[in-house]
């Protein structure tokens, strides 16, 4: 077992039960309401119940599925208002104590006697249970979502196009992650909104599951129902269980996986080529199977490059293919606004279209969720126009 995640096993628990137990005194110091602090307990309790529920489950020890809004409330506490909100505000309020008792300032003793709280001393015990408050109103907010994405236009315009293909109408998905949260009815809407759109093409870039082998079936299901022409290439996360199985399951499905392969055929009676990449994430690699994939280029068609890292679009600028698409981002997952959050800090490229001399990139949001909460970076299906001529992008 990798030792992060090991960490993270170890982890998680053994910080909440810190936590907690820092909060709870902090709380009885401050005079607050039993019933405050047994709410406080029940809730790190039913955290670490669903934790070590999704740790049994992950490794078939119980046989029953995690619903959704434990696992949401997991991911949220263990991941963010854990290590974001509840660490910081414990080492905080630690060196605090620590800095006064070292420059001999007076610590107020807090009158127990019974009476009102003063809003000074509410505010601080809503700041010592903001974590857990957090983790749940978000999950509140966040499930609803899950099963929402939108419908992004985009048009890109293309110098090396062929004017044949000027109009050419592309259904972008990726990252569905069919799974935990993305399942069920969502996956029907997903192809509906598709298969409404009409494209001459649909291509999907990766992460078509989300962790087990056991969603395949109905991820293969889904993009059966598709009724326009289909090329799909892998995601990491679709390697987490059974490589071999996905694949196997794909191609037994009838499904088109192109792994560091190229498909060819005909789009108004132009030759179209479809390359698709096998997952890497060191970028030296990502070069070289994009140099593998220049080999295979047929001069006479016009090349769509797939891949599920848009970090390869570097090297695929360098040679030459006019449109590269891709996923894996979400779009950032957290952001602030077009320009700031999580996705400029992980990516150079991380939403929409970026260009590089006559060379294009698109990187979809993704359609589906492996994490319960998104901002400003909604899922959704991209509806990309490809245009020829000189134009802007």
């Amino acid at each position: 077992m990798p030792y992060f995640i090991l960490l993270i096993l170890i982890g998680i628990p053994l910080l909440s039960l810190v936590w907690w137990w820092w909060a709870d005194r902090r709380l009885r110091n401050m005079n607050a309401g039993r019933g405050l602090r047994i709410g406080l307990m029940l809730a790190i309790a039913v955290l670490l119940a669903a934790f070590c529920w999704v740790i049994f489950a992950r490794r078939e020890l119980v046989t029953v599925g995690v619903p959704a809004p434990l696992y949401a409330l997991v991911l949220l506490w263990g991941l963010i208002c854990l290590p974001f909100l509840g660490l910081p505000s414990m080492l905080g309020w630690s060196f605090w104590e620590i800095g006064k008792k070292i420059f001999g300032q007076r610590v107020t003793v807090v009158d127990s006697g019974k009476r009102p709280w003063t809003r000074r001393e509410w505010l601080k015990s809503a700041a010592v249970a903001l974590p857990v408050m957090t983790t749940f109103g978000a999950g509140g907010v966040s499930l609803p979502l899950m099963t929402h994405f939108r419908i992004r236009e985009m048009t890109v315009t293309l110098q090396d196009l062929p004017p044949e293909l000027d109009g050419l109408r592309i259904a972008h998905l990726t990252d569905t992650h069919v799974g935990k949260f993305t399942k069920g009815k969502v996956l029907d809407e997903l192809v509906a909104a598709t298969n409404r759109l009409k494209p001459d093409l649909v291509l999907f870039t990766g992460d078509l599951i989300d962790n087990t082998i056991r969603d395949l079936p109905a991820a293969v299901k889904m993009l059966r129902e598709i009724e326009q022409k289909l090329f799909v290439v892998e995601g990491n996360h679709d390697l987490f269980d059974d490589p071999a199985g996905f694949e196997r399951g794909l191609r037994e499905g009838g499904i088109a996986l192109l792994r560091n392969q190229a498909a060819m055929f005909e789009i108004r009676g132009v030759p179209v080529q479809i390359l698709g990449l096998v997952w890497n994430r060191a970028e030296h690699e990502m070069a070289r199977d994009v140099d593998a994939m220049a080999t295979l280029r047929d001069p006479m068609a016009f090349p769509i490059l797939l891949a599920h890292h848009p970090h390869v679009f570097d090297r695929a600028a360098e040679r030459g293919f006019p449109l590269t698409l891709a996923g894996h981002t979400h779009g950032g997952q957290f952001m602030v606004n077009r320009e700031f959050g999580a996705g400029p800090a992980m990516f150079r490229y991380w939403s929409g279209i970026y260009q590089q001399g006559k060379q294009a990139l698109v990187v979809s949001n993704g359609s589906g969720n492996w994490f319960p909460l998104r901002v400003n970076a909604p899922a959704e299906i991209v509806h990309l126009t490809l245009r020829c001529g000189m134009g802007q992008i």
